[in-house]
């Protein structure tokens, strides 16, 4: 990042070995963020902080500080995959894309008058997001959370068993052992099914090299990319409907007019800070009826 046309001043950033210069938003102008050491990212970070909370979002300023404060801390989500690098295959890449959803999502909520360090309040958060992603995205069909926790239970209980009985355990030694009813154990042992899924390219019949061969993708029908998005609106509008006049209006002028929190709060005559704190409640809100109903 280049330097602004000002005289340098000596600024927080400089006490704690970065060069940096003052901007016209009082912000230090950091080269590389990345490179900063984790105990100074924290006393910058405290000053990114600060300013973030009075810019005005969608500025150039706003978003110069939001990014920044993204750089500085990307060590938080390294060190978070870490726990995950041994789960499952070549994903590390992709834990850290997720991770670092995680990070920018505590940035955003972060406030320093929760008289935190931002280190403990951002790791749930990146981790949470690592977690959901190793949830959702390693089943091949989507199943309910309860019968995917009951998936592992389950093949924890047959591996221990299979070892004390020599023999593969019953339904009825697996429910016995776990206090589950014989059917709830099938429901678990039918949805571990949708754990991994078989290529649509296999062949059907034993004339496998046949020139009129039919493979399991000719006879399936294409999935609607649209679908999911049809059933979330589909469970949205009647919680949506539950809503005060002035929450709908809320979310109808974030979300359907794409104003920005300031042109929001102007609009009500609230502050940006106010608007910022209804839509997290908001969709707090929204987030956990919605998964409630799944």
């Amino acid at each position: 990042m280049s330097t602004t046309s000002q005289r340098p001043r000596r600024s927080a950033a400089s006490e704690h070995g970065t060069t940096a210069t003052i901007a016209p938003a009082a912000l230090p102008r950091v080269e590389d963020p990345a490179k900063i050491a984790p105990k100074d990212a924290r006393a910058l970070g405290a000053l990114f902080f600060e300013q973030l909370q009075v810019l005005e979002e969608g500025t150039h300023e706003y978003q110069y500080a939001r990014n920044t404060l993204i750089e500085m801390n990307l060590s938080l989500v390294h060190f978070a995959a870490k726990r995950f690098r041994n789960r499952g295959s070549g994903e590390m890449e992709d834990i850290i894309q997720v991770g670092t959803i995680g990070l920018i999502k505590a940035i955003d909520r972060f406030e320093l008058s929760r008289e935190v360090e931002f280190t403990s309040f951002a790791i749930p958060y990146i981790v949470g997001e690592i977690k959901r992603f190793f949830r959702d995205s390693t089943w091949a069909v989507h199943v309910p959370r309860r019968l995917q926790e009951l998936r592992v239970t389950l093949a924890k209980t047959r591996e221990a068993l299979a070892g004390r009985l020599d023999r593969d355990p019953t339904v009825a030694e697996l429910a016995g052992h776990l206090n589950l009813s014989e059917e709830e154990v099938i429901e678990g042992l039918i949805a571990a099914n949708g754990y991994t899924a078989g290529s649509l390219d296999l062949p059907i019949g034993v004339e496998q090299s046949s020139a009129e061969t039919v493979t399991y993708g000719d006879i399936k029908g294409d999935l609607d990319p649209a679908m999911e998005l049809v059933e979330d609106l589909h469970a949205l509008a009647p919680l949506l409907e539950r809503l005060d006049d002035r929450d709908r209006e809320i979310v109808a002028m974030r979300f359907g007019q794409e104003l920005t929190q300031a042109e929001i709060g102007e609009r009500l005559g609230i502050s940006q800070m106010h608007v910022s704190r209804l839509l997290s409640r908001l969709l707090a809100k929204l987030r956990k009826e919605m998964l409630t109903q799944n």
